[in-house]
């Protein structure tokens, strides 16, 4: 394994605090990721970590090698767009990744404006809900909804967006229609996982004016939120999901907006890059539009900061 690789892994470690937990993050098996720290130590000749059966800790010399190591991915990041064009002519490739909810109802639409002003900036979009790492993956930035991990990256914060919890009249009608949020305990959800562990993320609602979570439990489990969609609309179990990927849904009936004034909550929306001085010119004019795009679509689902 290259150099590079194996730093990546050392610094998602060191962030996480965890192996299954940065596992998860760089989509990689665990024993891959020992390997990986086992292989960095035995060529660097020093222990780096501290190692129990719940946590890890940096040694001396792991603390003196992750200062180090995060400025190296981020010059290595750099190197790949350094030629990216000027400042008032950007041009390239730029390698983005956007989620499922945010990809079809917010950002394809809007493209062609962003291509039409950088006609030389050549976009390659991945469209997924699943974690990626962005200097492996050579990937310039991600837009994210939802709390972010503990990361070397920059997070920039564009917006909130409402989550809302809805389900088939069909689900509904078999199941009854929930009227207090302590019933939602006594239904089915279609619940969603993201990563290699399988585990449903909770709900997080607002009560009392503090943000909380609820295990709902899972009829089935997903992990891409338009399969989320698919199978409330298919009378599954009941969804929390971004209103803007089910507006249409709500708006003809096929689903039906569940405890709207009790339970829709406010999730952020980021965009992420690698922490880094200098931003190539087509990654940084993307940023901007991408900010611009969401102040415009200023809305009921969207809450530009």
């Amino acid at each position: 394994m290259d150099l590079i690789r194996q730093l990546r892994i050392f610094v998602t470690v060191a962030e996480t605090r965890n192996f299954s937990r940065a596992s998860d993050m760089l989509r990689m098996a665990r024993p891959g990721i020992t390997k990986a720290i086992s292989e960095l130590e035995a060529s660097l000749g020093a222990r780096l970590l501290h190692r129990t059966t719940r946590r890890v800790s940096l040694t001396g010399e792991g603390e003196s090698l992750y200062e180090r190591a995060t400025g190296l991915l981020s010059d290595a990041a750099a190197i790949r767009n350094l030629f990216g064009g000027s400042e008032e002519h950007p041009a390239g490739r730029l390698r983005v990744d956007v989620p499922v909810a945010v990809a079809k109802p917010l950002l394809i639409p809007a493209l062609p404006e962003f291509s039409a002003a950088y006609p030389d900036i050549e976009i390659i979009l991945g469209v997924s809900d699943q974690p990626v790492d962005l200097v492996a993956d050579a990937i310039d930035c991600v837009l994210r909804i939802g709390a972010l991990p503990v990361t070397s990256m920059i997070a920039r914060q564009l917006a909130t967006i409402t989550m809302v919890i809805c389900a088939s009249p069909n689900y509904l009608s078999a199941h009854g229609t929930p009227r207090r949020l302590e019933e939602l305990a006594r239904h089915k959800a279609v619940n969603y996982f993201s990563g290699r562990g399988h585990r449903a993320i909770q709900w997080h609602m607002p009560k009392h004016g503090e943000k909380h979570e609820l295990a709902v439990p899972s009829t089935m489990m997903v992990n891409d939120a338009e399969a989320l969609v698919a199978c409330a609309l298919e009378g599954m179990g009941l969804i929390q999901v971004p209103e803007l990927l089910v507006s249409e849904h709500l708006a003809n009936g096929r689903l039906i907006h569940v405890l709207p004034s009790v339970c829709d909550d406010l999730w952020p929306l980021s965009i992420m890059y690698p922490n880094r001085q200098y931003l190539a010119p087509q990654v940084r004019v993307f940023i901007d539009w991408v900010a611009r795009l969401v102040e415009r679509k200023r809305g009921a689902m969207l809450h530009p900061i």
